[in-house]
């Protein structure tokens, strides 16, 4: 099968970052999906993981962690999917990713797509979908039934992948949500995906949330600069507050005053965390991807896709890693057909 691998850990204009391949078939496990793959997503943990390391070798690694396609064998434990199914799904990042013309998936981590996406709009959603609802259902006290009602949200870098999810996302749960952003589209994005309030994360937080009418807020997703904003967060948040974060911070983290004094809860999210470690609850992705197709399909959210290339190959996916890296994506950048 055709597969983009990684061979050596290179910054993407070198040529060798991603290359063609080709590969045996993979066959399906007891609780596994083969999918023939019609479209993919790229999402920073692509970068990071190709990024240059001290190795000067890597194993041919294939990427790719957001995937949409069509179920193409099933292993023997596997219930609820059938042959010729549409899924989608973020996948496993101990387990080889989607850029191929088949993968592994395990079926509890998968849903199948929404009736109302085609493949590519279905590809953009997994993995920041699943951070977002994660993040702010699971690892935070809330919940997508009126758990935001009368609670103010500040989502830094609202136009992201997470950031375009989560403005929704909130915004069903009852929240007034106040996103940032820096630029006239971004801000256009942020307002599209329905946040009431967009503010300039290059500014002074307190002060343009001030002019809005809001001494502090009661949560906050951090998803762009943990180290960053943190100071800021501490000051922002209020009494009892909580912050949610998906970026790893370049150093410690000071969780003295004001977090401590004001007894903020802070909830770190990794939407790889229970496929890694195997956790008894991991067919839970498969439920809240179920859920957002839902969701999707009646209109209560819509897709975040806002670019995409084609074919899948080497060439292009290096094009769309160069795109991610240059910080100004918005939404979702999708890579589709072979």
């Amino acid at each position: 099968m055709k597969a983009v691998a990684l061979t050596r850990y290179l910054p993407i204009d070198e040529p060798q970052a991603l290359q063609d391949v080709e590969l045996d078939l993979p066959e399906p496990g007891p609780h596994d999906l083969r999918v023939r793959i019609k479209a993919v997503s790229v999402n920073p943990v692509d970068t990071k993981v190709r990024a240059p390391k001290p190795q000067t070798e890597a194993q041919p690694k294939v990427l790719g962690y957001d995937a949409a396609g069509v179920i193409d064998a099933i292993g023997s434990e596997v219930t609820g999917f059938e042959v010729g199914d549409a899924v989608y799904y973020a996948g496993d990042i101990t387990r080889p990713g989607s850029n191929a013309e088949f993968q592994l998936v395990d079926a509890r981590i998968a849903a199948k797509k929404p009736n109302s996406l085609d493949f590519a709009q279905a590809a953009a959603l997994p993995l920041t979908a699943i951070t977002a609802w994660e993040l702010l259902f699971q690892r935070m006290p809330f919940d997508i039934d009126g758990g935001g009602a009368g609670k103010t949200l500040l989502v830094i870098a609202g136009a992201g992948g997470v950031g375009s999810i989560a403005i929704q996302l909130a915004k069903l749960a009852g929240f007034t949500v106040i996103a940032t952003a820096s630029r006239m589209e971004t801000i256009a994005w942020c307002r599209i995906m329905g946040a009431d309030h967009v503010i300039d994360h290059r500014e002074d937080l307190a002060p343009q949330l001030q002019a809005l009418g809001f001494e502090t807020v009661d949560a906050a997703l951090n998803l762009a600069d943990t180290d960053g904003y943190w100071d800021a967060l501490g000051e922002l948040l209020a009494p009892q507050g909580h912050v949610g974060l998906i970026v790893e911070p370049s150093g410690a983290l000071k969780i003295g005053d004001p977090y401590k004094a004001k007894c903020i809860g802070i909830h770190w999210e990794l939407m790889f965390t229970r496929s890694r470690f195997r956790t008894a609850d991991m067919d839970e992705q498969g439920k809240i991807l179920a859920r957002v197709a839902e969701l999707i399909d009646t209109g209560s959210l819509r897709g975040t896709l806002s670019d995409m290339l084609s074919p899948i190959n080497a060439e292009t996916l290096r094009e769309a890693h160069r795109r991610l890296e240059s910080g100004r994506t918005i939404g979702k950048l999708v890579v589709a057909g072979w």
